[in-house]
């Protein structure tokens, strides 16, 4: 029988948790790495480590390389920003704090 790693954490206000150090070192997780959540029918979880190609979107690696690629021949093309375009968008955007580690969803309740 193959051996069997066990950990527990706890569960915040927010429902969050703390991945523990045996388990990030088991799945050689890193910071920002994302993980994957199955649960079975018997109400077993499984916690994987998902590949960074599982997460890539193709349409937007595609749309980044023909990017590069036009940059790359043809770089007279470049422009740069208009000042009042840079000033609207920090007239609209000033001020505004954002916690990219928060969650998106509404179930944060």
């Amino acid at each position: 029988m193959p051996a069997t790693l066990e950990a527990e954490s706890t569960l915040t206000d927010r429902h969050q948790t703390t991945v523990p150090a045996t388990v990030r070192r088991a799945l050689r997780l890193g910071k920002r790495d994302k993980i994957r959540y199955t649960v079975r029918l018997s109400g077993e979880v499984v916690l994987t480590r998902v590949d960074a190609t599982e997460d890539a979107d193709p349409a937007i690696g595609k749309f980044l390389d023909f990017l590069a690629q036009d940059i790359t021949n043809h770089p007279e093309r470049l422009q740069s920003l208009d000042a009042g375009l840079v000033e609207r968008i920090h007239a609209l955007t000033g001020g505004i704090a954002v916690d990219l580690d928060a969650a998106l969803s509404a179930d944060d309740e």
